[in-house]
């Protein structure tokens, strides 16, 4: 843990709050770290500046001011020029052109076609070139899956920053950095929910009742095997609900001044696409897949950078204690599986191989709300949210969770972004 510290601390001349609660998993935070070093600050199509000033666009689409904030001030360390940070259209026009993309990428990737991929790369004097274009997907994507961790975890601002704090007791918006990395739950936490008055008797048992559904799937997985047809059915099905899963106090949220000037079109989102009841096409993986096809196709561009991510997305996917809340010796891949697999179905993804129904009887209403939230709407997060959820289980399990919706996340915008790119090449 003080030799990740300290190189994180070397690399960004700083320990931020992203990195104190990546902590409760160092092999991941290890990960992490190389990946995001690799990227920002490694020899690269991109110059530094660009780098930086593409994360704060990606992180700006959710109106994460954490993030936003972080690279103002590196994009000014590195030479950016400040009028740039005055609104998009102070940027140059290739950064702008760039909007367009980072947009349909952080709300609805399964919209981006190679059209999209043709605009950039053929903009005469502000095109793109693959490399580079490339180098800006990962970056993008990076950025929308971390703004989606530091809502989904509840992180605030250093002490150094505007609204950073050492310490303040839990807030009904917010929880404070402490808590989260001393693993602290207070006894009123584990008592009342939001509901008021569940008792830690009730989610003991929430996690019993979670343990034998995972044992009688087991059971019914080793009996029979469902048909192909039923299982594209069951797959439509989970893909058609998973659009109305909405926390009931869901509400608009304002972007602020300081953060929607690094975008254009605030109102664009995921919410009023589910709304209208549109339909998400399916992305069969047997067709193009991040492992037979993404992996290599960015590893030809942008050399190493598939080995770093493909390296965190094994990581996170894989990533086990064999524990669940108060039980030990657990075998959690079906419960891991149906988190990634799940994210992955509400953006379109389907895996021939899995049972959508197994979805449903692990993941509750609640859990699926904050998933949801986490992925889609990351800026919608609540402390009651995170609350309401797997309320017995300790805070690392939570950031446990948070590292699959992120990977995932990551992986399904990747897959769209890629496969765009290779129909343009091909």
């Amino acid at each position: 843990m003080h030799a990740l510290f300290a190189d994180s601390f070397a690399a960004l001349g700083r320990l931020d709050n992203i990195t104190l609660v990546m902590v409760f998993h160092p092999q991941y935070l290890e990960s992490f770290l190389k990946t995001q070093h690799y990227l920002l600050q490694m020899d690269g199509p991109l110059p530094l500046h660009y780098r930086h000033y593409i994360g704060i666009m990606a992180a700006a689409r959710h109106q994460c001011s954490y993030l936003v904030n972080l690279h103002v001030n590196d994009f000014l360390h590195v030479g950016g020029d400040p009028k740039w940070l005055n609104g998009l259209e102070n940027a140059p026009q290739k950064l702008q052109n760039l909007g367009e993309l980072n947009k349909v990428l952080a709300h609805r990737p399964w919209l981006i076609t190679k059209e999209h991929i043709e605009g950039l790369l053929k903009a005469e004097e502000h095109s793109w070139s693959l490399a580079e274009l490339v180098h800006a997907v990962v970056l993008l994507t990076h950025y929308h899956s971390l703004a989606s961790f530091t809502f989904g975890c509840g992180i605030s601002p250093e002490i150094h920053c505007d609204g950073g704090h050492t310490f303040r007791p839990p807030s009904v918006s917010n929880y404070c950095i402490c808590d989260i990395t001393n693993g602290n739950h207070s006894v009123d936490e584990m008592q009342v929910n939001s509901a008021g008055n569940v008792s830690v008797s009730d989610s003991f048992f929430e996690v019993e009742a979670l343990m034998e559904k995972m044992r009688q799937l087991q059971e019914c997985r080793d009996e029979e095997e469902a048909s192909q047809e039923e299982m594209a059915s069951r797959f439509e099905i989970e893909k058609r609900e998973s659009m109305f899963v909405f926390s009931s106090d869901d509400e608009e949220v304002t972007p602020a001044r300081d953060v929607s000037r690094h975008f254009e079109d605030t109102s664009y989102g995921y919410k009023d696409f589910s709304r209208h009841g549109m339909h998400v096409p399916t992305f069969r993986v047997q067709d193009y897949c991040w492992e037979d096809h993404g992996y290599s196709l960015v590893n030809r561009l942008y050399p190493d950078v598939g080995q770093l991510i493909d390296e965190k997305f094994h990581i996170a996917y894989n990533l086990t204690y064999n524990t669940m809340a108060m039980h030990k010796d657990v075998d959690t891949s079906m419960l891991r599986r149906a988190i990634w697999n799940y994210i992955h179905c509400m953006f379109g993804i389907r895996y021939d191989d899995y049972d959508y129904g197994e979805i449903n009887q692990l993941l509750d209403r609640s859990f699926k709300v904050y998933i949801k939230t986490v992925v889609c709407t990351p800026e919608k997060v609540t402390k009651r949210m995170y609350d309401s959820f797997w309320r017995q289980f300790k805070h690392s399990e939570k950031v446990h969770v948070n590292l699959l919706l992120i990977e995932a996340r990551m992986q399904a915008e990747l897959l769209y972004a890629l496969r765009a790119i290779t129909r343009y090449m091909t």
